[in-house]
């Protein structure tokens, strides 16, 4: 009997292929007022804006692991860091096999200063791809102002039409400034101290005023707008 309370508080943790807590991490900064462990889904979402969805899908790829404290699902400290690895490559778009096979490569490190070249390696294979990306995007922008302006030029004869006109709120213009600077959604919900639905709600209402179909589109036509700079 004596033992009884103490297995029923015990956290049992999954071994999956990429789970070892013995793993040498880089040097990542926590989210301030880390719980002490065990930690709830619940605390592990909210402490880095994501959803409880989203840490189902990182269970199933192997990058973190949950455990149960009775029926809840928890979390060790360890895990804490992983996910604040994790956040740090998605933030930046990193795709989930290459953190995978980041993970696989720091499961390898022996010393912190090889974890942090491993990531630093990581980040620069990203900014490369980024500034291709960027690259296309600036292109492609100056590919549409020509077309609009051969084809102004070809009905200046006519009316000029109407500039199209969208009324925002000042936190409508907040944030379409930081989706044009490429913040994600959980990264604005943090700076602005919402909950993501909320700021979901509000990218949505965005895309819908400015007529756009998504994300990418409503910041190319505001930028066409003159609402943000290009």
């Amino acid at each position: 009997m004596a033992n009884g309370p103490k297995n029923l508080h015990k956290i049992e943790k999954p071994t999956g292929r990429m789970r070892d807590d013995r793993i040498v991490l880089p040097d990542i900064i926590l989210p301030p007022n880390v719980p002490s462990e065990p930690v709830a889904i619940a605390d592990m979402a909210e402490l880095f804006g994501i959803t409880h969805r989203t840490l189902h899908f990182y269970e199933e790829k192997g990058l973190i692991g949950a455990g149960r404290m009775g029926l809840m699902r928890v979390y060790g400290q360890s895990d804490v860091a992983r996910m604040a690895v994790i956040n740090t490559c998605r933030e930046v778009g990193m795709p989930i096999s290459v953190i995978q096979d980041l993970f696989e490569r720091l499961s390898a490190a022996q010393s912190r200063t090889e974890a942090n070249a491993l990531l630093e390696d990581a980040l620069m294979t990203r900014q490369r791809e980024l500034t291709a990306s960027l690259s296309t995007i600036h292109r492609q922008l100056q590919q549409v102002n020509t077309l609009l302006a051969n084809e102004a030029t070809a009905t200046s004869g006519r009316t000029a039409p109407t500039r199209q006109t969208v009324d925002l709120s000042d936190i409508e213009h907040r944030c379409l400034h930081m989706m044009a600077e490429g913040h994600t959604t959980s990264r604005i919900a943090r700076n602005f101290q919402m909950k993501i639905d909320e700021v979901t709600e509000i990218e949505n209402g965005l895309i819908q005023k400015i007529g756009a179909q998504n994300r990418f589109q409503a910041i190319a036509k505001a930028v066409l707008l003159g609402m943000i700079a290009s």
